[in-house]
Formats: C-alpha cells, structure tokens, sequence
C-alpha cells in the first residue's frame, strides 16, 4: 500500500470516528445547559431537595454566605434548606458562558450568577462549575466563584459634555478641522481626535483626552499635537458654555495660555473661541467664534 492510500484510509477512519465522538459532545453539551436551566429554576421555585439531586453524591458544596464546606447530597439539601430559610424569596440568573469537556465524563462550565434578595443590591459572581457523568446524567460536583470587580465610572461627571460624541468639522476658505470626539472604556474619559488640514494636506493633527480629576473634583483634559506641542486645560461650566483654561508648551519650550469656550447651540452645531491668548509672553487677538457642524454618522 502506498504512503498516499495509508493517509487516506487513515483520514477516513478517523472521520468515521470523530462524527459520532462530535456529535456526541454536542449532545452532552445540552444536556448540561439544560442541567443549568433546572437548576436556576429548582433554586427560584425552592425546592432544596431537587437541588442536592442535581449534584454527585460526593460533591462538595461550599456555602457562598459561611465558607462552611459540606460533601454528599443529604448535607447539601440540608444547606439549601437553611438558605431558603433565612432568605425568603431569594433568586437566582444564571448566564452560561462557554463549556468545555476535559474527558468524556467530566466537563467545565463557565458563567455568570446573580442573587437577588429583596430590596437588596444583586450579588454578581463569574463561577466555575465541574460536571460529571454518572448513569448518562450530568451532576454537578464542585463549584468555585469569585465576586465580579466592580468597575468604577466617571460618567456622570462627564455626562454634560456628552453632546460632543460624533464627528465634527469646521472649515473656511484656508483650512479644515476634522474632530471625533468619542468615549472610551467605561465612559471613564473622552477622547477627541483632531486634524487640521490645508490645501488638502493635514498640517497638524492631535488627540484631547478629557477626564474627571477627583482630586479637584473638576473635569480636566490633555492635549498632544503632532508637532510635538502638548498642554492641559480645566473645565468649568458657565450657562450653555463651557469654557477651558488652557496651558500649553509649544515645540521650542516657549509657553502658551488662552480662554478656549465651547458653546452648545443645539444637537448639532456648537460654537468654538478662543480668548486671552499669551504666546512668549505676548498678548495675541482673540479668535472670533467658529461654527462647527457634526457630520452624519457613517
């Protein structure tokens, strides 16, 4: 037999072998989903002694409230028992991640919980639940949870300068800005993205990071241009104004102050000028107000 013919009985073989070891994954992987499902559902209904039939009769249950560590299905109904008890109407939301099998009987589930007690916060945990076939059924044997971090957000302090969000441009006869302005990863900061363009050529570009400072309790902001000039700016609302005292350092080392105020005419458009302007030490004219425009979403 050639090397060829060998490869491809080999390869069929193995194909023969794998779509039942495939499907038979794919059935087992409903099962413990569903396994999932009866057990929230036997937790909201109460009903302690179906939950400690849903685990191995070795299992080892460890209560969330005590850290107290029970093992076999009589122990755990009996701490079932005692939750119900002492928390009337507790529920519990189960998400299911993913599964994965580590052998033909034994099987991990990743997911989301919740507790929800009456007029109380919901207890959000990640968990880890160990599964293992016996007699065709999927049991629970061993769960390890860990709290969800809780991620803190700026938001609200934010929240007035939320009408920047999108793209924007203003333009005149010499030049072009192109802004977008958008959040990044829990609303924490604003990023705004800037190009100055001439003659169709981008003479400048830059980023603005706008943040809240809680130990100011002011909201703050950086800038950094491609020229290699940066500054700092504090916030401060006046009526439907915002206006922005700005420090910056041009390329050179010389410094730079101006009064830049943004003024919100309606969704979209708003207003930019700039005020009190020093550069080396010398006072320039101010900046008449510039109409910029939000552009539509892509």
């Amino acid at each position: 037999m050639t090397r060829i013919s060998v490869a491809l009985v080999g390869l069929i073989c193995w194909t023969v072998l794998a779509v039942p070891l495939f499907a038979d994954q794919a059935s087992d992987e409903a099962m413990i989903r569903k396994a999932v499902q009866d057990y929230t559902d036997a937790f909201n209904a109460g009903d302690a002694k179906q939950l400690a039939s849903m685990w191995s009769p070795e299992a080892v249950y460890t209560n969330p409230d005590t850290g107290e560590q029970v093992v076999g299905q009589q122990a755990i109904e009996s701490q079932f028992s005692g939750i119900f008890e002492t928390s009337k109407g507790i529920k519990l939301s189960t998400t299911t991640t993913s599964v994965q099998f580590i052998s033909p009987t034994v099987a991990a589930e990743f997911g989301s919980a919740q507790i929800i007690r009456s007029e109380e916060e919901p207890e959000e945990t990640n968990y880890t639940a160990i599964y293992v076939k016996r007699d065709g059924k999927w049991l629970l044997d061993r769960v390890t949870e860990e709290d969800v971090p809780v991620v803190t957000s700026n938001y609200e302090h934010l929240k007035p300068l939320e009408w920047m969000i999108g793209s924007w441009v203003d333009e005149d006869d010499q030049a072009t800005v192109e802004t977008t302005c958008q959040w990044t990863k829990n609303r924490n900061f604003m990023t705004r993205m800037f190009a100055v363009t001439v003659r169709d050529r981008v003479e400048v570009s830059g980023m603005q990071i706008i943040g809240w400072d809680p130990s100011t309790k002011q909201i703050r902001s950086w800038v950094f241009d491609s020229a290699g000039g940066f500054g700092e700016g504090t916030w401060s609302q006046k009526g439907v104004s915002w206006q922005v005292q700005v420090a910056g350092v041009a390329p050179d080392g010389s410094k730079s102050s101006s009064v830049n105020v943004f003024t919100k005419m309606d969704e979209d458009t708003f207003t930019w000028q700039s005020v009190s302007r020093f550069a080396g030490g010398e006072l320039l004219p101010n900046v008449d107000p510039v109409v910029v425009r939000r552009q539509p979403s892509q």
